[in-house]
């Protein structure tokens, strides 16, 4: 049976953003500063390769993540990537994306899950810079696909959410949210590296509102699910938790210097993530045969003919 039991990201160019601070309406949301711009408003994103082990089935799986952090110009009606030939700018608002990938083998059979997680790098719709904007979450698998999808507009979250498992299926919501300035579980590795709201110093721990990932929601009510988060920093500064009121925990140890990477996650299920290589790039300039050869530098490799 192949049904979700546990809880637990291509695209074009990016966009520049605004040479001057954006404007934030919490203490604690990131300030994205010339320094801030001068590495992620260059056009390039970061790409970067993880020895995975994911729990699945009883027994742990050995696989391969990528993350993928890219500054982008997002279209506020849709809530998509902006297209600057059709797009009235008054529509636009710059996010940063995280795209992650996780590949293992289960079996006879692979698993392909994908998280998209948007955070605002400015005051929209009614909340803070540095809260999300917009997650999704897929899962590809030789039982079936699932889909989900978040939104934060004012005041309200809407999701949706489409399984090939009995008594998921389609599924819809709005719903008020508690607070404007929340987090979302699914926007952890971005807060981890400074881009997301709330940013601690060095010891300090805050309780928030939390949006729990889109994989670990149970579907009691609809596709998503509230709690609190317990964050926390260490006095090194370079280890962030992130415990959940649920029972669940995650850990992102990063770098100390900018551009804070992280080079290893892990949650309380035994998931887990370990750097192997990173990369600058503009990966979706890459996609002509002879592309494929940049995968080294991210000690990756083309799948051989025949294997899955």
């Amino acid at each position: 049976m192949c049904k979700w039991l546990i809880p637990i990201l291509f695209l074009a160019g990016c966009s520049k953003g605004p040479d001057s601070p954006a404007k934030v309406t919490d203490d604690a949301s990131p300030v994205y500063d010339a320094a801030f711009w001068k590495t992620w408003g260059d056009g390039f994103a970061e790409l970067t390769s993880y020895d995975l082990t994911y729990p699945r089935y009883g027994a742990p799986r050995k696989g391969t993540a990528v993350s993928i952090f890219v500054a982008e110009t997002f279209a506020n009606s849709l809530r998509v990537k902006s297209d600057p030939a059709v797009r009235d700018k008054k529509d636009e608002f710059s996010v940063m994306k995280l795209n992650l990938v996780e590949d293992f083998q289960t079996g006879i059979y692979g698993y392909n899950l994908m998280l998209q997680s948007f955070v605002a790098l400015e005051s929209v719709n009614g909340r803070p810079a540095g809260v999300m904007t917009k997650v999704a979450w897929s899962s590809q698998e030789w039982c079936g696909n699932l889909f989900k999808e978040a939104l934060l507009d004012k005041d309200v979250l809407r999701a949706v959410s489409h399984s090939y498992f009995d008594g998921e299926g389609d599924q819809s919501l709005s719903e008020a949210t508690p607070a404007p300035a929340l987090m979302s579980e699914d926007a952890l590795m971005l807060w981890a590296r400074g881009m997301a709201w709330p940013v601690l110093k060095a010891g300090e721990t805050r309780e928030v509102p939390a949006l729990f990932a889109l994989q670990a929601a149970r579907f009691k009510k609809g596709p998503v699910q509230w709690g609190k988060v317990v964050l926390s920093r260490s006095s090194s500064g370079d280890v962030y938790r992130a415990k959940l009121s649920d029972g669940r925990e995650r850990v992102y140890e990063v770098e100390q210097m900018a551009p804070f990477r992280v080079l290893k996650y892990s949650t309380s299920e035994g998931v887990e993530g370990v750097l192997v290589a990173s990369e600058r790039m503009k990966y979706w300039d890459l996609n002509k045969p002879e592309g494929a050869k940049a995968l080294e530098k991210l000690k990756l490799g083309v799948r051989a003919a025949r294997t899955m």
